[in-house]
């Protein structure tokens, strides 16, 4: 039986260490620091460096050991402050001294450098060496964002062991021979990796620089708050460092819930974005020809914020709440959250309410499936079902997470996906899913109906996945499946079918929300859904907010589907965006754009002149997620904190306060002016949110507060799927890291980043339709037809055509028709 604990003795004193734990980390975590530079606790130890080296007498008496490299066992002294050891790591120092240049006073590493703070704690008071030292082109771009000056490297290997081992992009490599050993890319393949940023991180001498950050500030200039990333729905741990009221960069903190320290380069720059001249600044209301302003007006001019919210409030005066709508909110804290649920369904009247851009799941679904973490998710040796889009693609952080729990703790993954992903290469089973189908693939994985009714897939690739799910439901092994939309232009309908037959299957299976819309899932909880009200409670448990709020609306209203359709068909009077830029978002861009036309008066909150925001009758300007203070609720349930660092621009105002401030044009007081004030009422009236106080939030960790509880709600009914017709081919469309999406594009270190548009298809589809690789084809659908270049992509199932959304080139949402269950289309030769 393994002890709990294993005694050793360090300095004189006994620490009390894990099993298994290297001596590095149990005397850190004991309070004895061992220099380092090689060694990271997120990846396995090299010991390349050996400045950790220390003396230890394992029972055959005291020798010189990398404390990196070796694990605790019983009665093991360790004597860090030895002649010896100090000595040995003087030499150690010494050596890597030797071809390290003195950037020192020009490097940004400088004041934050592991080389300098042991050189001056560990180190030798000056240099023996006289020689010249080795000199290479400095620095060199390995990526647009990323430099490297190899005089610098002292060659510990965490960049290339990140590279390999925790991103699988093994792009960057050690090269030549002894002295003139260094690190760099091969030639023609750059860092072209999603995580390079992390590099720069971890390098432990300034050898790697972000290019953003470049010469832009010394780290005793920087200030710096803990807050959470809301760029996407993991609610990756940041640290926000500014100077003179300018953000400057983003840095991964380590939370050991969520993202283990690592970002994705989209997280890690697009603070760039939120400093963009582009931000609006002040309000703006459509004017006419003569200046006057006014709903329905050629042009956006410039107003006084009770100049534009009076506008609003008379326009919504003797408007019922039936012709009211709000589209989004997911890029919004909590608080500011639940501020527009409470005007919108409390004030306003209306249910017709949806932070989804008819992109994502049905929130009673979501709500009900027993919920998963992500650690839950990543459990040594437990089965991953992937029923949604790629990770690698949507969610970094969360996917270098999943990738190290499959390749490195014995995870089995199974993908039921109609394209190939980050994942595909480590997956024991990977299913290639045609949309519409994965509801007839998990019956036949279970033994009922027939390869036949599973897409296309043959019976022994069946019969593969369904012998390990057997074997995991026999072990007792932990199931997980990670649900989101697998294609923009396949409905929810179908991935709903396939997600409640894995529930029936496998009760004992937990589900992980794929959902990206940064705080997507706070603002379900916060009621920003049809038939809901914050805490995950039912439209028709009106007691949670009776007396609190001063209506609530009696009938379950649209979804985001159902208000556009509204809006085009001239039913919604005043249609709110909060930061939805419909032209983008939406998977039907015909509908968005009749929606856009039949709405009576549009007005947009947003930070950017989107091309959605271009065509609003009021636009109100709001803050960025380093600019006020709140709280985000991740994929996983977990809340945490949004902390201010700078002011905004112009006058632009946080979102609860915006909400605030109309009601109170409406002549309704909506009980809060700070934001402790909201988050008081919502612990008030959501037992889910009862310990997320403003005390409880100050004292937590990293980890934040995870919130336990579902909804129960009726199971929907099935969708019916047509059969094809033999001629066309599916449609899968998919999102990229990289888009042309507002925050990318105003971050100038990822515009440009965006792969583009081509037609990905099945080499054999591709010969069948008598067409050739390169060639620019027609793709006709019921909605509208694109050019588009074709590329052959084993990656892609037999019969669909892939496209990325939001691409430059072709728009592929032009094609989609969001009321069919699947899209078809058809090739055109031009």
């Amino acid at each position: 039986m393994t002890p709990e604990s294993v005694d050793i003795l360090v300095d004189g004193r006994t620490v009390r260490a894990r099993p298994g734990e290297l001596l590095i980390e149990a005397c850190e975590r004991a309070g004895t620091y061992i220099p380092r530079f090689c060694h990271h606790s997120r990846m396995k130890p090299v010991g390349m460096c050996r400045m950790c080296i220390v003396e230890v007498d394992t029972g055959r008496g005291p020798a010189l050991q990398p404390s990196c490299m070796l694990e605790c066992s019983p009665g093991m002294t360790v004597d860090t402050e030895s002649d010896l050891t100090k000595k040995t790591q003087d030499g150690v120092l010494e050596f890597l001294l030797i071809n390290h240049p003195l950037d020192c006073p020009v490097c940004d590493k400088g004041g934050e450098c592991p080389l300098q703070d042991q050189t001056m704690a560990f180190g030798p008071g000056e240099s023996r060496f006289v020689e010249e030292k080795r000199h290479f082109e400095k620095p060199i771009p390995v990526n647009s964002n990323v430099h490297l000056d190899r005089e610098r490297c002292i060659l510990c290997d965490r960049c290339t062991r990140f590279a390999g081992e925790v991103a699988g992009d093994q792009l960057i490599h050690f090269m030549d021979r002894g002295g003139q050993t260094q690190v760099n890319t091969f030639p023609d393949q750059p860092f072209s990796s999603y995580f390079s940023g992390n590099t720069v991180q971890i390098c432990p001498v300034g050898a790697l620089t972000a290019a953003p950050y470049r010469f832009k500030a010394r780290p005793w200039d920087l200030e710096e708050v803990e807050s959470t990333s809301t760029l996407d729905s993991v609610g990756s741990r940041i640290a926000v460092q500014s100077s003179h009221d300018r953000v400057l960069r983003f840095l991964g903190l380590d939370a050991d819930a969520v993202n283990w320290g690592w970002l994705s380069d989209k997280e890690r720059f697009v603070f760039e974005a939120y400093d963009h001249e582009d931000r609006l600044a002040a309000p703006m209301l459509r004017g006419d020809a003569l200046g006057n302003r006014m709903p329905g007006g050629d042009s956006l001019v410039a107003a006084s914020w009770s100049e534009a919210l009076s506008v609003v409030a008379s326009t919504l005066v003797d408007v019922p709440g039936d012709r009211v709508a709000v589209l989004g909110g997911a890029r919004m804290t909590n608080e500011s959250q639940y501020a527009w649920a409470k005007l919108a369904k409390g004030v306003l009247g209306t249910d017709h309410v949806d932070a989804q851009l008819a992109d994502g799941l049905p929130a009673e679904v979501l709500l009900s499936l027993p919920r998963a973490t992500i650690d839950r998710a990543c459990t040594p040796g437990g089965t991953i079902v992937l029923l949604g889009p790629d990770p690698k693609e949507e969610l970094g952080a969360l996917f270098l997470r999943l990738r190290h729990a499959i390749v490195h703790d014995g995870a089995t993954l199974i993908e039921l996906t109609p394209r190939r992903t980050g994942l595909s290469g480590h997956a024991a089973h990977s299913l290639r899913v045609t949309p519409g189908d994965a509801a007839g693939v998990v019956a036949s994985l279970f033994g009922e109906g027939s390869p036949a009714g599973a897409g296309g897939l043959t019976a022994d690739e069946i019969a593969a996945a369904a012998g390990t799910l057997a074997a995991s439901v026999a072990a007792g092994s932990s199931i997980t499946v990670l649900l989101g939309r697998p294609s923009l232009a396949e409905s929810a309908g179908p991935v709903v079918d396939a997600a409640l037959a894995l529930h029936d299957y496998l009760p004992e299976a937990t589900f992980l929300s794929l959902l990206r819309r940064g705080n997507v899932h706070g603002a379900l909880d916060m009621g920003l859904a049809p038939g809901l009200l914050p805490g995950r409670a039912a439209l028709a448990d009106i007691g949670v907010v009776e007396g609190v709020w001063p209506t609530v609306p009696t009938t379950v209203g649209h979804d985001a589907l159902g208000i556009l359709r509204a809006a085009a068909d001239g039913d919604i009077d005043v249609l709110f965006l909060l930061g939805a830029d419909l032209l983008a978002d939406v998977p039907d861009r015909q509908l968005a754009e009749e929606a856009l036309a039949g709405a009576g008066t549009v007005v947009a909150v947003d930070l950017f002149g989107t091309d959605t925001v271009t065509q609003a009758d009021v636009v109100l300007p709001a803050v960025a997620s380093t600019e006020l203070d709140g709280t985000f609720t991740n994929l996983e349930g977990r809340v945490s904190v949004v902390a201010r660092k700078v002011n905004s621009p112009g006058t632009s105002r946080p979102d609860w306060a915006i909400a605030v401030e109309l009601a109170e044009h409406l002549g309704v007081d909506l009980g809060f002016a700070t934001v402790a004030d909201v988050r008081t009422e919502i612990a008030s009236v959501s037992p889910l949110h009862a310990a997320v106080t403003s005390e409880a939030l100050v004292g937590s960790t990293r980890e934040g507060i995870l919130l336990e509880g579902g909804l129960v709600a009726d199971r929907p009914l099935p969708t019916s799927v047509p059969g094809r017709d033999g001629y066309g081919l599916r449609l899968v469309v998919d999102r990229s890291m990289y888009d042309t999406g507002v925050f990318v594009a105003h971050s100038p270190s990822l515009a440009g980043l965006a792969p583009g548009t081509r037609a990905g298809m099945e080499p054999t589809d591709i010969a069948r339709h008598g067409i050739t690789e390169g060639e620019v084809i027609d793709l006709i659908s019921s909605r509208g037809t694109i050019q588009v270049e074709v590329a052959a992509d084993f990656g892609v199932t037999r019969g669909t055509v892939h496209l990325r959304a939001n691409q430059p080139g072709a728009c592929a949402t032009v094609l989609i028709d969001a009321a069919a269950p699947v899209t078809e289309v058809r090739l055109g030769r031009r």
